[in-house]
Protein backbone atom coordinates (compact mmCIF):
# COMPACT_ATOMS: atom_id res chain seq x y z
CA UNK A 1 0.00 0.00 0.00
CA UNK A 2 1.36 3.69 -0.57
CA UNK A 3 2.02 5.14 2.35
CA UNK A 4 0.67 8.53 1.23
CA UNK A 5 -2.75 7.12 1.63
CA UNK A 6 -2.68 6.27 5.25
CA UNK A 7 -2.13 8.65 7.88
CA UNK A 8 -0.20 7.45 10.72
CA UNK A 9 0.80 8.33 14.04
CA UNK A 10 3.53 6.85 15.80
CA UNK A 11 4.41 6.80 19.36
CA UNK A 12 8.53 5.93 19.60
CA UNK A 13 7.78 5.24 23.38
CA UNK A 14 5.92 2.83 23.23
CA UNK A 15 6.49 0.85 19.86
CA UNK A 16 3.56 1.64 18.70
CA UNK A 17 1.27 3.59 16.01
CA UNK A 18 -1.67 4.37 15.22
CA UNK A 19 -2.85 4.62 10.88
CA UNK A 20 -5.83 5.59 9.09
CA UNK A 21 -6.62 5.00 5.41
CA UNK A 22 -6.79 8.64 3.41
CA UNK A 23 -9.41 9.48 0.69
CA UNK A 24 -8.16 12.63 0.60
CA UNK A 25 -6.37 15.49 2.24
CA UNK A 26 -9.38 18.24 3.27
CA UNK A 27 -7.22 21.39 4.55
CA UNK A 28 -3.82 22.34 6.37
CA UNK A 29 -3.06 25.55 7.75
CA UNK A 30 -0.41 26.68 10.61
CA UNK A 31 -2.32 28.68 12.81
CA UNK A 32 -1.09 31.42 15.67
CA UNK A 33 -0.25 28.54 17.48
CA UNK A 34 -0.06 25.29 16.11
CA UNK A 35 -0.50 23.06 12.61
CA UNK A 36 -3.63 21.92 11.83
CA UNK A 37 -5.08 19.34 9.10
CA UNK A 38 -8.52 17.62 8.08
CA UNK A 39 -8.76 14.55 5.93
CA UNK A 40 -11.00 12.87 4.63
CA UNK A 41 -10.89 9.23 5.75
CA UNK A 42 -11.94 5.82 4.20
CA UNK A 43 -13.82 4.38 7.28
CA UNK A 44 -13.30 7.22 10.36
CA UNK A 45 -15.06 9.90 8.27
CA UNK A 46 -13.55 13.31 8.47
CA UNK A 47 -10.05 13.33 10.83
CA UNK A 48 -8.27 16.45 12.71
CA UNK A 49 -4.83 16.44 13.65
CA UNK A 50 -3.40 18.94 15.06
CA UNK A 51 0.28 19.28 15.49
CA UNK A 52 0.81 15.59 13.84
CA UNK A 53 -1.53 14.05 16.50
CA UNK A 54 -5.09 12.76 16.02
CA UNK A 55 -7.44 15.23 17.86
CA UNK A 56 -10.94 13.76 16.86
CA UNK A 57 -12.98 11.82 14.16
CA UNK A 58 -16.37 12.04 12.71
CA UNK A 59 -16.36 8.32 13.61
CA UNK A 60 -15.73 7.79 17.17
CA UNK A 61 -15.34 11.11 18.68
CA UNK A 62 -18.68 10.52 20.80
CA UNK A 63 -16.43 8.15 23.25
CA UNK A 64 -14.15 10.77 24.59
CA UNK A 65 -17.24 13.69 24.62
CA UNK A 66 -19.92 11.71 26.23
CA UNK A 67 -17.24 10.69 29.19
CA UNK A 68 -15.24 13.75 29.44
CA UNK A 69 -19.22 15.36 30.44
CA UNK A 70 -21.76 13.15 30.81
CA UNK A 71 -19.98 11.31 34.62
CA UNK A 72 -18.85 14.63 36.31
CA UNK A 73 -22.21 16.56 35.08
CA UNK A 74 -24.25 13.58 37.18
CA UNK A 75 -21.73 13.42 40.15
CA UNK A 76 -21.77 16.88 40.94
CA UNK A 77 -25.53 17.87 42.33
CA UNK A 78 -26.02 20.74 40.69
CA UNK A 79 -24.57 21.60 37.81
CA UNK A 80 -25.05 24.94 36.59
CA UNK A 81 -22.23 26.74 35.59
CA UNK A 82 -19.23 24.79 33.58
CA UNK A 83 -16.30 26.35 31.74
CA UNK A 84 -14.68 24.02 29.05
CA UNK A 85 -10.92 24.44 28.98
CA UNK A 86 -10.19 24.04 25.29
CA UNK A 87 -12.61 21.68 23.58
CA UNK A 88 -12.43 23.86 20.42
CA UNK A 89 -14.05 21.03 18.46
CA UNK A 90 -17.05 21.78 20.64
CA UNK A 91 -17.93 18.43 20.81
CA UNK A 92 -17.52 18.52 24.59
CA UNK A 93 -19.84 21.81 24.16
CA UNK A 94 -22.60 19.72 22.99
CA UNK A 95 -22.53 17.19 25.54
CA UNK A 96 -22.58 19.79 28.44
CA UNK A 97 -25.53 21.43 26.79
CA UNK A 98 -27.73 18.70 26.85
CA UNK A 99 -28.58 18.88 30.86
CA UNK A 100 -30.88 21.29 31.11
CA UNK A 101 -29.89 22.23 34.59
CA UNK A 102 -26.63 23.87 33.18
CA UNK A 103 -27.59 27.42 32.98
CA UNK A 104 -24.42 28.91 30.94
CA UNK A 105 -21.30 26.79 29.83
CA UNK A 106 -18.14 29.16 28.87
CA UNK A 107 -15.73 27.35 26.15
CA UNK A 108 -12.25 29.02 26.23
CA UNK A 109 -10.05 27.73 23.61
CA UNK A 110 -6.64 29.92 22.71
CA UNK A 111 -6.91 28.99 19.35
CA UNK A 112 -10.42 29.99 17.60
CA UNK A 113 -9.04 28.37 13.94
CA UNK A 114 -9.76 24.77 15.55
CA UNK A 115 -13.12 26.17 16.34
CA UNK A 116 -14.09 27.67 12.61
CA UNK A 117 -12.82 24.33 11.26
CA UNK A 118 -14.69 21.92 13.10
CA UNK A 119 -18.01 24.52 12.26
CA UNK A 120 -16.78 23.22 8.11
CA UNK A 121 -15.81 19.52 9.02
CA UNK A 122 -17.61 18.70 11.83
CA UNK A 123 -20.89 20.72 11.88
CA UNK A 124 -22.49 17.73 13.96
CA UNK A 125 -20.14 18.51 16.98
CA UNK A 126 -20.87 22.65 16.69
CA UNK A 127 -24.92 22.29 16.63
CA UNK A 128 -24.82 23.53 20.29
CA UNK A 129 -22.75 26.68 19.42
CA UNK A 130 -25.88 29.15 18.79
CA UNK A 131 -27.25 28.03 22.21
CA UNK A 132 -27.97 30.78 23.94
CA UNK A 133 -26.45 28.95 27.28
CA UNK A 134 -22.93 29.08 25.61
CA UNK A 135 -20.55 31.52 25.14
CA UNK A 136 -17.11 30.68 22.70
CA UNK A 137 -13.94 32.59 23.99
CA UNK A 138 -10.82 32.34 22.12
CA UNK A 139 -8.23 33.26 24.78
CA UNK A 140 -5.52 31.89 27.30
CA UNK A 141 -8.46 29.49 29.21
CA UNK A 142 -4.68 29.59 32.43
CA UNK A 143 -5.16 33.06 32.55
CA UNK A 144 -8.81 32.71 32.03
CA UNK A 145 -8.67 30.81 35.50
CA UNK A 146 -6.62 32.70 37.08
CA UNK A 147 -8.31 36.16 37.00
CA UNK A 148 -11.42 34.24 37.62
CA UNK A 149 -13.72 35.58 40.92
CA UNK A 150 -14.11 33.03 43.42
CA UNK A 151 -17.57 30.63 43.52
CA UNK A 152 -17.63 31.43 40.08
CA UNK A 153 -17.67 28.02 38.52
CA UNK A 154 -19.20 24.70 39.40
CA UNK A 155 -17.77 22.25 37.06
CA UNK A 156 -14.50 22.93 35.11
CA UNK A 157 -13.67 20.51 32.13
CA UNK A 158 -10.42 20.26 30.70
CA UNK A 159 -10.54 19.18 27.53
CA UNK A 160 -7.10 20.04 26.31
CA UNK A 161 -4.66 18.11 24.08
CA UNK A 162 -1.26 16.26 25.34
CA UNK A 163 0.61 18.02 28.06
CA UNK A 164 3.16 20.06 25.31
CA UNK A 165 3.30 23.85 24.21
CA UNK A 166 0.56 25.85 25.24
CA UNK A 167 -1.60 22.81 27.11
CA UNK A 168 1.60 21.81 29.75
CA UNK A 169 0.50 24.74 32.11
CA UNK A 170 -3.08 23.12 32.26
CA UNK A 171 -1.36 19.93 34.27
CA UNK A 172 -0.20 21.79 36.76
CA UNK A 173 -0.68 22.24 40.48
CA UNK A 174 -0.38 26.13 40.30
CA UNK A 175 -3.30 25.62 37.56
CA UNK A 176 -5.23 23.53 39.99
CA UNK A 177 -4.89 25.73 42.64
CA UNK A 178 -6.37 28.24 40.69
CA UNK A 179 -9.07 25.79 39.77
CA UNK A 180 -9.96 25.59 43.36
CA UNK A 181 -9.95 29.15 44.16
CA UNK A 182 -12.45 29.75 41.45
CA UNK A 183 -15.11 26.75 41.79
CA UNK A 184 -17.99 26.46 43.93
CA UNK A 185 -18.85 24.30 47.58
CA UNK A 186 -19.00 21.17 45.55
CA UNK A 187 -17.31 22.36 42.29
CA UNK A 188 -14.69 20.02 40.49
CA UNK A 189 -12.50 19.70 37.55
CA UNK A 190 -12.86 17.09 35.31
CA UNK A 191 -9.72 16.59 33.34
CA UNK A 192 -8.56 14.13 30.20
CA UNK A 193 -5.61 12.33 31.88
CA UNK A 194 -4.09 10.20 28.83
CA UNK A 195 -3.54 6.38 28.89
CA UNK A 196 -2.91 4.43 32.16
CA UNK A 197 -1.20 1.77 29.75
CA UNK A 198 1.09 4.44 28.10
CA UNK A 199 1.06 7.19 30.61
CA UNK A 200 0.69 5.75 33.91
CA UNK A 201 3.46 7.94 35.41
CA UNK A 202 1.67 11.18 34.59
CA UNK A 203 -2.09 10.37 35.73
CA UNK A 204 0.05 10.01 39.11
CA UNK A 205 1.66 12.79 39.10
CA UNK A 206 -1.76 14.87 38.34
CA UNK A 207 -3.62 13.08 40.80
CA UNK A 208 -0.27 14.46 43.16
CA UNK A 209 -0.50 17.71 42.06
CA UNK A 210 -4.78 17.82 42.22
CA UNK A 211 -4.31 16.82 45.82
CA UNK A 212 -1.93 19.41 46.96
CA UNK A 213 -4.03 22.05 45.35
CA UNK A 214 -6.81 21.06 47.69
CA UNK A 215 -8.68 19.04 45.03
CA UNK A 216 -8.12 15.44 47.11
CA UNK A 217 -11.65 13.69 46.51
CA UNK A 218 -10.26 12.00 43.19
CA UNK A 219 -11.40 9.23 40.48
CA UNK A 220 -10.01 8.29 37.70
CA UNK A 221 -12.25 6.74 35.12
CA UNK A 222 -11.49 4.69 31.32
CA UNK A 223 -13.14 4.63 28.24
CA UNK A 224 -12.26 3.44 24.66
CA UNK A 225 -10.93 5.62 22.34
CA UNK A 226 -8.91 4.00 19.67
CA UNK A 227 -7.80 7.41 17.63
CA UNK A 228 -5.43 8.04 20.80
CA UNK A 229 -2.62 6.37 21.98
CA UNK A 230 -3.32 2.44 23.43
CA UNK A 231 -6.69 2.74 22.37
CA UNK A 232 -7.45 3.33 26.32
CA UNK A 233 -8.07 6.40 27.59
CA UNK A 234 -8.60 7.91 31.09
CA UNK A 235 -10.27 11.25 32.89
CA UNK A 236 -10.05 12.14 35.98
CA UNK A 237 -12.37 14.11 37.90
CA UNK A 238 -10.88 15.88 41.22
CA UNK A 239 -13.15 17.53 43.64
CA UNK A 240 -14.02 20.03 46.80
CA UNK A 241 -16.64 17.49 47.94
CA UNK A 242 -17.90 13.81 47.94
CA UNK A 243 -17.29 11.85 44.51
CA UNK A 244 -18.61 8.70 45.60
CA UNK A 245 -22.09 8.80 44.32
CA UNK A 246 -23.75 10.11 41.50
CA UNK A 247 -27.28 11.19 40.69
CA UNK A 248 -27.98 7.39 39.12
CA UNK A 249 -31.82 8.24 38.99
CA UNK A 250 -31.34 11.44 37.27
CA UNK A 251 -28.50 9.23 34.99
CA UNK A 252 -30.99 6.66 34.29
CA UNK A 253 -33.90 8.97 33.33
CA UNK A 254 -31.52 11.83 31.44
CA UNK A 255 -33.86 13.20 28.51
CA UNK A 256 -31.56 13.19 25.58
CA UNK A 257 -29.88 10.90 23.68
CA UNK A 258 -26.32 9.25 24.13
CA UNK A 259 -24.41 6.96 21.69
CA UNK A 260 -22.24 5.23 24.99
CA UNK A 261 -22.63 6.82 28.02
CA UNK A 262 -24.92 5.36 30.27
CA UNK A 263 -25.49 4.38 34.07
CA UNK A 264 -24.01 0.95 33.57
CA UNK A 265 -21.11 2.57 31.83
CA UNK A 266 -20.53 5.70 34.11
CA UNK A 267 -19.86 2.73 37.07
CA UNK A 268 -18.33 0.21 35.27
CA UNK A 269 -15.65 3.18 33.62
CA UNK A 270 -15.25 3.94 37.62
CA UNK A 271 -13.42 0.23 38.56
CA UNK A 272 -9.67 0.26 38.75
CA UNK A 273 -7.98 -2.53 37.21
CA UNK A 274 -5.25 -3.88 39.77
CA UNK A 275 -2.20 -2.38 38.29
CA UNK A 276 -3.70 0.94 38.57
CA UNK A 277 -5.05 0.12 42.21
CA UNK A 278 -1.16 -0.38 43.38
CA UNK A 279 0.36 2.46 41.59
CA UNK A 280 -2.24 4.87 43.28
CA UNK A 281 -2.30 2.96 46.82
CA UNK A 282 -6.16 2.63 45.89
Amino acid sequence: MNPSEWFTEQHADAGSAFSLKIKKKLHEEQSEFQHLEIYETETFGNLMIIDGCTMVSTRDNFFYHEMMSHPALFTHPDPKRVWIIGGGDCGTLREVLKHPSVEQAVQIDIDERVTRLAEIYFPELCESNNDPRADLKFIDGIKWVKDAEPNSVDLIIVDSTDPVGPALGLFSEEFYRDCFACLTENGMVVQQSESALYHLKLIGEMRDAMSNAGLSNLQTLFFPQCLYPSGWWSATIAGKGDLSKFREADSSSKPFDTVYYNVDIHKAALAQPEFVKKAFNL
